[in-house]
């Protein structure tokens, strides 16, 4: 049985309602997007289906930005709303129980990230809400990809995490509808591993394509030099 709650340095995730719990990858992309974007002007960030608010409060924490984000599932909204309530961000983050692809928003957003339920396909399960959480039963890649070009400012970055048999696709996919690929991140558990996500991230223009391979933990077990330095601010016992 997972946690009730997962205790962060600087915030905690209460989860006991939300059908995607905190897990490692996310926690990885979060923290990689996080650090990329210190580089950058972020004003405005959009996070989509955000389930416990984990993504919005990981780049909460390192960003000065506003935060909005977006959950279909009542429940999980109202459990990203009591986390983001209770973090040391709050003023400047708010959540909608809302449909992204009836989302409206007067404001273009620097910065979009979404770990979306793509696994097209796959083997479902009798609980709706994990279906929804996990599979693309309630959105689509092109209905994702169609918010994106809507609310994303002309020099904003798309960032999605996904499983590694959808990589390739959702490239094709984002190209066809204008988005360019910038950076493709592949992920392990350990380098004997095969890749099991993608992290992958767009612009409206295109750019040189950079890449990078990590592996969440070594050939010891001990997590690995990569993964240390991105979620150190963020783990409790890094």
């Amino acid at each position: 049985m997972s946690n009730h709650y997962f205790q962060f340095k600087q915030f905690t995730v209460q989860q006991e309602h939300c059908a995607m719990k905190v897990c490692t990858d996310a926690c990885l992309f979060g923290a990689l997007i996080a650090a990329a974007i210190q580089e950058r002007s972020i004003a405005h960030i959009l996070d989509i289906g955000t389930g416990t608010g984990l993504l919005s409060l990981l780049l909460a924490q390192k960003t000065t930005a506003a935060i909005d984000a977006v959950e279909i599932d009542t429940a999980a909204y109202q459990q990203a709303k009591h986390n983001m309530e209770a973090s040391p961000w709050q003023e400047r983050m708010q959540v909608f129980n809302a449909d992204i692809t009836s989302f409206n928003s007067n404001k273009k957003y620097d910065c979009i990230i979404s770990n979306p339920p793509f696994f097209e396909g796959d083997l479902k399960s009798n609980n709706q809400h994990k279906n929804a959480a996990k599979h693309d039963t309630t959105l689509t890649l092109e209905q994702l990809l169609q918010a994106v070009l809507e609310h994303l400012d002309d020099d904003g970055v798309f960032a999605v995490l996904l499983p590694w048999h959808r990589v390739s696709a959702c490239i094709i996919a984002a190209e066809k509808s204008g988005l360019h690929l910038q950076q493709k991140t592949l992920v392990k558990q350990t380098p004997t591993h095969d890749y099991f996500r993608g992290i992958l991230t767009f612009g409206k223009f295109p750019s040189e394509l950079s890449s990078e391979e990590i592996s969440i933990k070594n050939e010891t077990g001990a997590y690995s030099n990569r993964f240390t330095q991105l979620l150190k601010d963020y783990y409790l016992y890094l």
